[in-house]
């Protein structure tokens, strides 16, 4: 059992804890999660995801990513905005994403919020809740690791303000530890500043 420092992979290399249970986990940690991602459709389909994974261990949305992307036409904003209640009703029959009324209620929703929005907007509104890498100690253990932050609390409300569901701090929190806005790989982590 770890005491929520960083440990050695199979390749011997330091890694966060909650990387090393699946193979897929090391995949996402070493080469996705943390890492800048830039762009509406892109942010979108995270914070998406992210909504998704509410309630849920992340290896589940993980794991039928791609079936979210099938179904959700690759996360592009005006397809998403355009679906009908027939598309509503084939997601709630969809087996390879989470069949629950609310998140694809609130991703429809979102998107039909977004397909008003200046292309940028979205990239720009998330973006510049940004900590500063300064202020933020690289943390020693998943222990030092927030899972709401005053940064997360304002671009919470700052979405939801916009129109956007599903997007409480914990899941913005989550939202910017996975798109890069902060970086929360331990400091022996392999991956800290990987990007």
């Amino acid at each position: 059992m770890s005491d929520g420092t960083a440990i050695a992979g199979p390749d011997g290399a330091l890694r966060c804890p909650w990387a090393l249970s699946t193979p897929d986990y090391v995949t996402y940690h070493d080469e996705e999660w943390g890492r800048p991602v830039h762009g509406d459709e892109a942010l979108f389909e995270r914070l998406s995801l992210e909504a998704f994974q509410s309630g849920l261990s992340w290896i589940t949305i993980l794991r039928r990513r791609e079936g979210f992307r099938a179904a959700f036409a690759e996360f592009k904003i005006a397809k998403v905005a355009a679906f009908t209640d027939a598309d509503r009703e084939r997601l709630l029959a969809d087996a390879g994403i989470i069949r629950n009324r609310a998140k694809i209620d609130a991703t429809l929703a979102n998107a039909r919020v977004l397909a008003d929005w200046a292309s940028g907007e979205l990239d720009d509104l998330i973006w510049s809740h940004a900590p500063d890498p300064a202020t933020r100690p690289a943390p020693k253990t998943l222990a030092d690791v927030p899972a709401v932050t005053s940064e997360s609390t304002a671009l919470s409300k700052a979405l939801k303000k916009r129109g956007l569901r599903f997007v409480g701090p914990t899941t913005a929190y989550a939202l910017m530890q996975a798109c890069g806005l902060v970086d929360d790989h331990l400091a022996s982590c392999v991956a800290r500043n990987a990007a």
